[in-house]
């Protein structure tokens, strides 16, 4: 019985370590939604189609995109007028050399993240540009929607 106890102990103990970025590079997204066998939709659905499906989610999200965008232009305008209202008031006062100092300071640390950032962001880019070749058809259509919604 001691034997055993021991052995369950050191199992339970024993961890694999998983590299999540080539986890995620081997293992997409859609394959998990849509199954192992899923590719390119170019390849499951008429050009017609995909034009359409394009076009329809492209001019929804265009659409959301306009009036979401109205709103956050609208708060943030009427934020903006009520600060400087709020300063000329006498309820706020801003330290200029204070924002100077630690807009300077937050300058300084982008630049070294931006640094050790550009390899991952190259990759999420080219990855997304052969997405595009690959489903150029419902891309152009998801285009020309989202430009439809946000004419409209």
């Amino acid at each position: 019985m001691a034997e055993r106890r021991e052995d369950q102990d050191s199992d339970e103990d024993c961890y694999e370590v998983v590299d999540l970025t080539d986890y995620a590079r081997r293992h997409q997204w859609w394959s998990r939604v849509f199954g192992q066998n899923s590719g390119p939709i170019a390849e499951k659905y008429s050009v017609t189609t995909q034009i359409m499906m394009g076009g329809v989610t492209g001019w929804c999200a265009g659409y959301l995109f306009q009036r979401v965008g109205k709103i956050a232009a609208t708060a943030v305008g009427g934020g903006f007028i009520l600060l400087q209202f709020a300063n000329h008031s006498g309820y706020v006062q801003v330290d200029w050399k204070k924002v100077e100092k630690d807009v300077n300071k937050a300058k300084k640390h982008l630049k070294k993240k931006a640094n050790k950032a550009a390899p991952e962001i190259s990759n999420v880019i080219e990855e997304s540009t052969e997405f595009v070749k690959k489903n150029i058809v419902l891309s152009s259509g998801f285009l020309g929607g989202f430009l439809l919604g946000l004419a409209s």
